[in-house]
């Protein structure tokens, strides 16, 4: 088994009203950063997950996005994974 460490961002999907990024973005304008635009906030789940290979290390995270992690009518994610540093015996 492999180890990989994964990094899952999760943001409201394009078109729907996001009230935290327009609260900064107004922010950040009221601040002098007139330059600023397009603001999105969101989260980031880290995790790490034994696997047999890549592929079905993005299979089981793409399942738990979808049923528990985000919000698939409102939210879109994507996935970042990578060898763990950390191997298991």
């Amino acid at each position: 088994m492999t180890d990989w460490s994964a990094t899952i961002t999760i943001r409201p999907k394009p078109g729907l009203r996001d009230p935290e990024g327009a609260t900064i973005s107004d922010a950040l304008h009221s601040l002098g950063w007139t330059d600023v635009d397009d603001v999105h906030m969101g989260r980031t789940i880290s995790l790490s997950i034994e696997s047999e290979t890549l592929a079905t290390a993005q299979n089981e995270i793409t399942s738990m996005c979808d049923q528990i992690l985000a919000n698939p009518a409102i939210e879109q994610y994507t996935i970042h994974i990578s060898e763990s540093a950390r191997q298991s015996a």
